[in-house]
């Protein structure tokens, strides 16, 4: 048997299989060039399948058919809110690791609620306002964002944009090269000097090139012609003008607003021309700014949705353009869902209403009042169904924090809800082992004051139209794909979970995971270039035949 004729022609099988092998990514030498994680907000994951049929080729088609599509994706936490939900995409974790509770909270050292990126040692850039601007110092954990920036001394580039300063913010974290949002009276792009001391030039460029005007005095029709309202400047109920974000922002016109900054933002920053990977998180507000009024079963929601449609697949054109889709990798995803409008349901005989939060707010008062016999005003705020509470009222009542808030539970029980959660509980882990105490105790976080989070009935919403807050799935249920070369094409029906994001992508990118980051590597939807390899190799060394002499 000719032995090093055999090891030769073993070696060239192996290493022409090995050549076929793509390299493994890594961020440090930027494959892939971008990284964009797009967060559509109040998306709920079924809205994929209902409107698959009348969506393009190119848009969210393209993700379900071409990309690994995650079809039953729900958060396991009960604090269904938008800063939550973006904090929860960019660090892996649930508001136990990352701190953010809801939208705002109430902050007993400033007496007042204060919102979830709101910072007081901040200035705006980009307007003119005495007003305390944001930054992520609220977070708790660092980002897939900040993992990439440790991971490449800083060279990566990590931007977040958004209509919203939370959903800007919190995906990409402490060390991002910038995040921007609008002002909401004026549509003008701002940021804080947390990031900078000055507005780049190109951003100040942009607000003053006229590009947020040419969406005012437009028509909102669906495509059959139908106009659901204009864009013209209009004043309210009480003779205030209509801010930009309210009039521009609820249609579709918001988001080609944003889109058009973020071309800009990619042209200018030059991100995906560096020697390693960028990251790019853009939230899409309009979908939220416009569904609390309408629902998720409206005329308006279904329009809104297929404009994203074509407007997703002309953003992923342009970066084909560009980059070539190869070179891109693309994550979606959404904050939370959203509840059906109470009287939809109530078509079909489901349980579900809508309530005054005043009026709830006041019978908890009286409620409390009568159990520690000493009136007063014991509930300072309610971002339901979180309930804040005086810690001054109760101690003047002569009652501890913890009990304080288990009399301010049961009053909410008694009220109409089916349960409760004390702040005080929650940090000493003591829930249930069901899938509810789970879900609470991945919501606590040690911001605010003395607090109770109230367990909902279903279907329950405060205010008009409709909502997200609670811990079922309408809320819960929200979208994950992935497009990019590491990604197997396929629809996967096993559970996954919003935390898996930030890990999946990181664990590719050759990073550490976010420091609280809970989530799983999507094993499922990925190719193995490893195994592959190693299959290919077996086989061809099994077909190889010794040489006689």
């Amino acid at each position: 048997m000719d032995f090093p004729k055999l090891r030769c022609t073993a070696l060239l099988v192996v290493l022409a299989i090995c050549s076929a092998i793509p390299a493994f990514s890594s961020a440090y030498n930027a494959r892939p060039k971008l990284v964009v994680i797009m967060v559509f907000d109040q998306f709920r994951g079924d809205f994929l399948e209902r409107y698959y049929d009348e969506f393009g080729p190119d848009g969210f088609r393209m993700l379900m058919n071409r990309g690994a599509y995650f079809n039953n994706c729900n958060y396991n936490y009960a604090n269904l809110k938008t800063a939550p939900g973006h904090a929860t995409i960019g660090t892996g974790a649930y508001t136990a690791g990352h701190g953010i509770l809801t939208n705002a909270w109430w902050d007993p050292r400033l007496n007042r609620s204060v919102q979830s990126v709101e910072d007081g040692n901040t200035k705006f850039l980009g307007i003119n306002s005495d007003a305390p601007a944001a930054s992520p110092r609220n977070l708790l954990a660092d980002t897939i964002g900040d993992e990439l920036k440790l991971a490449t001394q800083g060279r990566a580039r990590v931007f977040g944009v958004s209509f919203k300063d939370r959903s800007a913010i919190l995906p990409v974290g402490y060390s991002a090269n910038a995040a921007y949002w609008i002002d909401n009276q004026t549509g003008a792009w701002v940021t804080s000097t947390y990031y900078m001391q000055q507005l780049p030039e190109w951003v100040a460029r942009f607000n003053a090139s006229g590009t947020r005007e040419k969406y005012l005095n437009r028509e909102w029709k669906d495509t059959t012609g139908n106009l659901f309202r204009t864009t013209a400047p209009n004043k309210d109920a009480k003779g205030n003008v209509v801010s930009y974000y309210s009039n521009v922002g609820g249609t579709p016109f918001g988001n080609d607003y944003e889109l058009d900054f973020v071309r800009e933002l990619i042209r200018q920053e030059k991100l995906g021309t560096g020697p390693v990977t960028d990251l790019l998180s853009i939230s899409f507000s309009a979908n939220d700014i416009m569904g609390h009024d309408f629902g998720p079963d409206s005329p308006q929601s279904r329009a809104m949705i297929l404009a994203m449609d074509r407007q997703v697949a002309g953003f992923f054109r342009e970066l084909d353009k560009q980059f070539g889709l190869a070179n891109v990798w693309i994550a979606i995803s959404a904050d939370h869902g959203i509840s059906p409008v109470p009287e939809e349901a109530a078509k079909f005989r489901i349980p579900a209403v809508n309530f005054d939060g005043n009026k709830f707010e006041d019978k908890l008062n009286q409620i409390i009042g009568r159990k520690v016999n000493r009136p007063g005003k014991y509930v300072l705020d309610m971002y339901f169904p979180i309930v804040f509470l005086s810690e001054e009222a109760f101690k003047a009542a002569k009652y501890s924090e913890a009990d304080g808030e288990r009399i301010a539970g049961e009053a909410m029980v008694e009220a109409g809800m089916r349960g409760f959660f004390t702040k005080t509980q929650l940090a000493k882990g003591d829930v249930p082992a069901t899938m509810m105490g789970k879900k609470f105790a991945n919501s606590y976080s040690p911001h605010a004051g003395w607090y109770v989070m109230g367990v909902s009935p279903p279907f329950m919403v405060r205010g008009d139209g409709s909502d997200h807050a609670l811990p079922y799935s309408y809320d819960s249920h929200v979208p994950l794909a992935f497009m990019g070369a590491p990604f197997r094409a396929g629809r996967y029906v096993g559970e996954a979970e919003p935390v898996d994001l930030a890990v999946t992508l990181s664990v590719l990118l050759g990073l550490n995971k976010p420091t609280s980051a809970t989530g799983r590597v999507l094993t499922e939807g990925l190719v193995e270039p490893g195994a592959r390899g190693a299959a290919a190799v077996k086989s061809g060394l099994q077909g190889l035949k010794p040489t006689a002499k």
